[in-house]
C-alpha cells in the first residue's frame, strides 16, 4: 500500500524583500504506514530525505538510492532519557547503516539525505557533516554521540554556496519529521525582545517567554535553593534538571546553565519559585501578567 500526504509550511524570510511564502513538502508513506519508512522531498530542490525505522533498514534493499553518498542521522535516547544522535556521512549509505546496526545500540530511527542526481562527494558530505554538527551542538537539545568533531573538508565558493542550501533545506525537513535538534529553544533575537516575561520574587530573577512548544526560561535565571510545598513529580523534574547539569547549584544560588522548556508557565514558575505557583499570573511582561495579555 502507497500513500502520498502533502505539506505546506510557511517560511518567513528576514529580508523585507522577500515575503512570507508557502513550502510545499511531500511525504511519502513507503509501506503505508505513518510508524514505517517515509520518503520526504522538497519542491524544486534535488535534495531527498529518508526516514527509517531502525527495524527496517535490513529490509530496505527496494530503495536502491540508498546506495548513494550522502549524510544521516541516527536517533535516539541515552540511558537517563535523554535525546541523543549521531551525525554521520557516506559513500553508500546502506552499507553504513547496516555497519551501525552492530555497532550503535541507541538508536531508533535514522533520516538520510542523499541527493536525487547523486551529485555529492566525499568532500561535499564530510563538509555537511562538520556543518550539522557544528549547528547540533550550538543548538544544544541533543546529546551527540560523536566521539570528535567531525573534519570540514574544504570546497570551492560555489559549492560552498550550494552545500549551505543543503543544509537549509535539511534543517526544514528534519524539523519537519519530528526531530528539532538543529532548531536552538531561543532565538538570540527573541531573548532580548520587549514581550520577554520575568519573575522578580523572593530575591529571585527569572526571564522567560511561551513558545510553540511550551514555556521557555532563559539561560541564568536564578532557582530557588529550597523547595516547599511540591508534587512528586516537580520533585524528580528539579532532581533530574539537576543530575543533567541544567540547574547548577552552589551554597547560595542556583540558575539556569542553559536555555530550557517547560510543558508550561505554571510548571516553569513552580521550578523558579520552589513553591506551586500559577504561571498565567505569576509571569510578568510591562506590569501585565501572562494571563492579562493572553485573554
Amino acid at each position: 500500500m502507497y500513500i502520498k500526504k502533502c505539506v505546506l509550511l510557511q517560511c518567513t524570510k528576514t529580508n523585507d524583500k522577500m515575503a512570507t511564502r508557502g513550502r510545499k513538502i511531500t511525504l511519502f508513506l513507503i509501506d503505508g504506514d505513518p510508524n514505517g519508512r517515509i520518503m520526504c522531498e522538497l519542491s524544486n530542490w534535488s535534495g531527498k530525505a529518508y526516514k527509517i525505522p531502525r527495524n527496517h533498514i535490513k529490509n530496505s534493499d527496494d530503495r536502491d538510492d540508498l546506495n548513494n553518498t550522502g549524510v544521516y542521522i541516527l536517533f535516539g535516547k541515552s540511558e537517563n532519557g535523554n535525546n541523543l544522535a549521531y551525525i554521520g556521512e557516506a559513500e553508500n549509505i546502506k552499507q553504513r547503516l547496516l555497519q551501525h546496526l552492530g555497532s550503535k545500540d541507541f538508536w531508533n530511527e535514522t533520516i538520510v539525505f542523499i541527493s536525487k542526481d547523486n551529485n555529492l562527494n566525499k568532500a561535499h558530505i564530510k563538509y555537511l557533516e562538520s556543518r550539522l554538527y557544528d549547528i547540533a551542538k550550538e543548538a544544544d537539545r541533543y546529546l551527540l554521540d560523536n566521539s570528535t568533531k567531525p573534519t570540514k573538508s574544504n570546497i570551492s565558493e560555489p559549492d560552498q554556496a550550494e552545500m549551505e542550501e543543503f543544509i537549509d533545506n535539511l534543517q526544514l525537513l528534519v524539523n519537519t519529521l519530528g526531530h528539532k535538534i538543529f532548531e536552538s529553544v531561543i532565538s538570540k533575537t527573541d531573548s532580548t525582545s520587549d514581550d520577554v516575561f520575568q519573575i522578580n520574587q523572593k530575591g529571585l530573577s527569572a526571564k522567560g517567554k511561551p513558545t510553540n512548544e511550551g514555556f521557555v526560561v532563559f539561560k541564568e535565571s536564578s532557582i530557588s535553593l529550597r523547595l516547599g510545598a511540591v508534587n512528586s513529580s516537580v520533585i524528580a523534574l528539579r532532581e533530574k534538571l539537576i543530575v543533567d547539569g541544567i540547574i547548577k547549584e552552589t551554597e547560595r544560588t542556583a540558575v539556569l546553565a542553559k536555555d530550557y522548556i517547560f510543558s508550561s508557565s505554571s510548571l516553569a514558575a513552580t521550578i523558579v519559585l520552589g513553591v506551586s505557583s500559577n504561571g498565567p499570573k505569576s509571569w510578568k511582561c510591562n506590569g501585565k501578567t501572562l494571563k492579562e495579555l493572553q485573554q
